[in-house]
């Protein structure tokens, strides 16, 4: 009987010795990368009630166009590019809501603006989809990065389109609202 024991022991000796193993191994790869690190890629994320992060890319003739500039008003930020096809399907009611809502007076804004930031990689496709869809505002920039766009990093943009809206505090009051939604959340601002 002792015989039959001592089998069993070996067994939960082994099975203790990899479990602690495995322990080890798995804390030092979840402490692998630094705190600052941990903290810097978290903070991409953007959220509702958040301050919207700096943005400052070149329009398609090379200005430098920053986001600040429209400080006062409220902004729609656009993420788009021209092979994206729900993007084009949304282009046409962005036109209506710009179209309608820049000639609004809001109430506590100097107005309404699009700031549209393309995730293209050629900057022909980039400005001909700009004419193609009659995107009229002037707001229109682009690091021709693709995906590693760095404003798409920033935002934590991983798929598009998606939109950021921001009153004029740059405070993130809604994400990624489309068609009549956008429309909704318009109205809501505007002053009567």
């Amino acid at each position: 009987m002792s015989k039959q024991k001592h089998p069993l022991l070996i067994v939960i000796g082994v099975m203790a010795v990899v479990f602690v193993a495995f322990g080890i191994a798995h804390k030092s790869s979840v402490n692998k990368y630094p705190a600052e690190s941990v903290t810097r890629i978290t903070a991409t994320a953007v959220n509702v009630g958040d301050k919207a992060p700096e943005l400052e890319f070149e329009n398609p003739e090379g200005k430098k166009i920053a986001l600040s500039s429209l400080k006062g008003r409220i902004v729609l930020i656009d993420f788009w590019a021209s092979w994206c096809l729900p993007c084009r399907r949304e282009n046409p009611n962005l036109v209506e809501a710009y179209r309608k809502y820049s000639l609004l007076k809001f109430k506590n804004a100097k107005g309404f603006e699009v700031f549209s930031v393309s995730l293209d990689t050629d900057r022909n496709r980039w400005v001909n989809a700009i004419k193609q869809d009659n995107l009229l505002w002037d707001y229109h920039v682009s690091d021709l990065g693709g995906w590693k766009s760095e404003a798409a990093n920033i935002y934590n943009v991983n798929s598009i389109p998606a939109g950021f809206l921001i009153d004029q505090n740059g405070v993130v009051i809604s994400k990624n609202v489309r068609g009549i939604d956008l429309h909704v959340e318009l109205d809501k601002l505007v002053k009567r």
